[in-house]
């Protein structure tokens, strides 16, 4: 999937919603608005995170990183969903809080609807934007959802909080041009800054496996457990040990029992085939040890 080009499309989608959020938001004095122009500024930092991410997870291996750079990607995705959904969530529950404590006057509703509408038109266009790419790699949305790739799922739970936040947002915005009751301004401001809060939470949890090391899923493994001990050579395998060093980049290590009998060119001839076999099976595992016993 083309990582690259859902993260520069993110950043050019906000960056417009931004502009668009905050200048109605100063216009019009509503908090609902500028709830939206705060998760537009904070989404578009995350996403910058994101791509530098991308980019210095890709630098080669050298002496103090021997396996790469690949857990450089579940840095910047943590750190951006703790801007994006925490840092976001919390000022808009503030300001939220603030509008329905003290309620000010809000002005060209209309102008603000309209904002919203637009908000919630680019975010739809996100969210098709990641399901075209996802078609691009032929691969299923529940796939992405239940890979490690952080960084396209916190892009499409942005793309979906968004959506239910500009709904929120609409309808709040609409009882205070019907009702003029400003304090109802804050609290649907301060109803997207729980859902945001709510939404970085989940996701922060989900990130703390991949920063700490987290292996690869239970079925790949048995299935890499299959494909090894078919090989005649193996006599039974001693231990299997995986990690996830990237959303696409991982380590395993395994420790095999080779039948007696076998001479030394003959294991590391063994060794580099199922080397190759596991490597063409499963494209992720950049990195295979393999080591030999008696």
């Amino acid at each position: 999937m083309r990582t690259q080009v859902v993260i520069v499309a993110t950043l050019l989608l906000n960056a417009v919603l931004f502009v668009a959020n905050l200048s109605i938001a100063l216009l019009s004095g509503s908090r609902t608005v500028l709830a939206q122009a705060i998760y537009s500024v904070t989404d578009l930092i995350g996403s910058g995170l994101l791509l530098w991410g991308l980019h210095v997870s890709r630098r080669p291996a050298d002496y103090n990183y021997p396996f790469g750079r690949g857990k450089e990607r579940f840095f910047w995705a943590f750190v951006s969903i703790l801007i994006t959904f925490s840092v976001a969530g919390v000022i808009a529950l503030v300001t939220g809080f603030e509008q329905a404590i003290s309620p000010a006057p809000v002005s060209h509703i209309g102008v603000g609807l309209i904002v919203l509408g637009a908000s919630l038109a680019v975010s739809v266009g996100g969210i098709w934007i990641t399901l075209r790419e996802l078609r691009f790699a032929r691969t299923s949305l529940q796939a992405l959802l239940e890979s490690a790739n952080q960084g396209l799922k916190s892009i499409f739970y942005q793309d979906l909080v968004t959506i239910a936040g500009c709904v929120v947002a609409f309808g709040g915005l609409l009882v205070v041009y019907r009702t003029q009751l400003y304090w109802v301004d804050g609290i649907t401001a301060a109803i997207e800054g729980i859902l945001l809060v709510a939404t970085g939470f989940i996701l922060t949890a989900e990130s703390r496996e991949f920063l700490i090391g987290r292996a690869l899923d239970p079925q790949v493994a048995r299935a890499l457990l299959g494909l090894i001990e078919a090989d005649p050579r193996v006599a039974r395998v001693r231990s299997l040990q995986s990690m996830l060093l990237g959303p696409d980049d991982a380590l395993l290590a395994l420790r095999l029992n080779f039948h007696d009998g076998m001479t030394t060119d003959q294991i590391e001839t063994a060794i580099d085939e199922i080397t190759l076999t596991l490597k063409g099976s499963y494209p992720v595992l950049r990195h295979i040890i393999i080591e030999p016993e008696s």
